[in-house]
């Protein structure tokens, strides 16, 4: 058995240049041992578990789809508005809620507080090659992991499958 107590995992900061978006995030699957980059599903583990806690005033991230992660999320503290297909929905303490592959959702603080909660992920982006891609419906961009846990930002135009090809 592998422990770990939350104290003693470092905590990652990402904001945006304008700082619309931010978070500081604890990574606990990879503090347990997870190794993103194994094609070896015992070191690779099966979900991903994160801590997240985002600002008062900022969103996690542009609103968004994965095509293939699954989140189960599970509100610690503070409020926040979950924006899907459907409209927004306030979340708060003991709240959960899920998104499958392919299904558009944004997170964004809207209490006083910082909003915090837990992230458990079955496919994980920083996978490597066998991660996650993702699609931002409003903007036509997709984020594709290239190397290792590198990921790039692509904009494109529909094309034919065979485009380029014969």
């Amino acid at each position: 058995m592998r422990k770990v107590n939350l104290r003693d995992i470092e905590e990652r900061e990402r904001q945006s240049p304008k700082g619309k978006f931010g978070r500081v995030s604890k990574n606990i699957s990879i503090a347990l041992g997870r190794e993103p980059e194994s094609l070896d599903m015992s070191k690779r583990h099966p979900f991903d578990l994160a801590l997240v806690r985002i600002p008062k005033g900022k969103s996690l991230c542009p609103y968004h789809a994965h095509a293939a992660e699954s989140e189960l999320y599970l509100v610690v503290s503070g409020r926040g508005n979950v924006r899907d297909k459907g409209g927004i929905t306030e979340v708060g303490p003991g709240d959960a809620f899920f998104f499958q592959p392919g299904e558009a959702h944004q997170i964004t603080n809207t209490g006083g507080e910082d909003f915090v909660y837990y992230v458990i992920a079955d496919n994980p982006r920083s996978g490597g090659t066998t991660g996650d891609s993702c699609y931002y419906p409003e903007r036509g961009k997709w984020a594709v992991v290239k190397e290792g846990s590198d990921e790039l930002i692509v904009r494109g135009s529909e094309t034919d499958y065979f485009d380029g090809e014969e």
